[in-house]
C-alpha cells in the first residue's frame, strides 16, 4: 500500500473512532442526536471501501 493510501486509511479510522466515542449509547442509534455521528461513520466506512478499491486498481495497473 502506498504512503498516500496509508495516510487516508489512518484518517478514516480516526474519524470512525472519534464518532464511535461521541455516540450516546443510552439512546437509540437513529435518534436525532446520534444521526450526525452515524452519517459520519457511514461516510468514513464508504471512504475505506473506496480506498481499498483504489489501491487494488493501482496494483492491477502496475507492470512487473
Amino acid at each position: 500500500m502506498q504512503k498516500f493510501y496509508k495516510v487516508f486509511l489512518i484518517l478514516f479510522i480516526v474519524f470512525i473512532a472519534i464518532n464511535l466515542y461521541a455516540l450516546d449509547w443510552q439512546t437509540d442509534i437513529l435518534s436525532e442526536d446520534n444521526l450526525k455521528f452515524v452519517f459520519s461513520i457511514a461516510s468514513a466506512v464508504i471512504g475505506l471501501i473506496l480506498l481499498f478499491v483504489m489501491d487494488t486498481w493501482s496494483r492491477i495497473g502496475v507492470k512487473k
